[in-house]
């Protein structure tokens, strides 16, 4: 028995005709009886967050949405939960790969590509602030890890912890193709500053746009922004 409760809704993204994106029923759902999540530091507090729909993840999909598809171009989703920006993108035709810390992650993803009549997609395990144990831990539960770089990465509401030492900077930073593009959308959580000095170490320059919405029929108001930034190669 999976010993959880799901709940299938309409993914309302603005300009885009509506997935159907099955989620946790609510942030009380907790199951991890072979314990696969709890080593890789998932407790059950910050178990169930990986299964819900959240506002910034939505914006993130509206702006892929927009964005004309590039032949050749990699994109990678970070931290991708259910993977709506991720499945808004591969619909329409771009070679995305989805990544999350979370065991459950991906069989969310091939169910969500099954309900809305979608080709298969890549899904890699892709936790930046793994140990060496964890690491171990995610290998022996058989989880892909995520290898390789790309063109353009993305994330929403990534920024929920200080990360002074720059673990995820430096996990983009890994994955990062010379020129790379990366959008994290961020709903003015408050960590920006370190996040922000972490990256421009690595080479990278920022641009910043809001991203306030008004309420809507089908959305809540918004208030964040689009951290946009981009690597320059270095010259030979």
């Amino acid at each position: 028995m999976r010993g959880y409760s799901t709940h299938d809704n309409p993914g309302h993204v603005p300009g885009v005709a509506a997935l159907t994106i099955r989620s946790l029923l609510d942030r009380q759902q907790y199951a991890d009886a072979a314990g696969t999540a709890a080593g890789l530091g998932i407790g059950s507090g910050n178990w169930s967050l990986f299964g819900l729909l959240w506002p910034s993840g939505v914006q993130l999909a509206a702006r892929l949405a927009e964005r004309p598809v590039r032949p050749g171009e990699r994109i990678l989703e970070i931290g991708c939960g259910l993977g709506l920006a991720s499945l808004v993108a591969h619909r329409r035709g771009a070679d995305v790969t989805a990544s999350d810390s979370h065991p459950l992650a991906g069989p969310f993803l091939a169910d969500n590509l099954r309900l809305n009549g979608l080709e298969p997609m890549k899904y890699r395990h892709g936790h930046w602030g793994a140990d060496a144990r964890q690491s171990r831990h995610a290998l022996a539960s058989g989880l892909h890890t995520l290898r390789g770089r790309f063109d353009h990465i993305v994330g929403s509401d990534l920024l929920y912890e200080r990360d002074e030492r720059g673990v995820l900077a430096r996990f983009i930073g890994r994955h990062a193709a010379p020129g790379a593009l990366v959008w994290i959308v961020d709903p003015d959580r408050g960590n920006r500053s370190a996040f922000n000095r972490n990256m421009a170490g690595l080479g990278f320059t920022l641009h910043e746009e809001r991203l306030d919405r008004a309420a809507t029929e089908h959305a809540l108001a918004y208030k964040g922004r689009l951290m946009s930034y981009r690597r320059t190669p270095i010259a030979a």
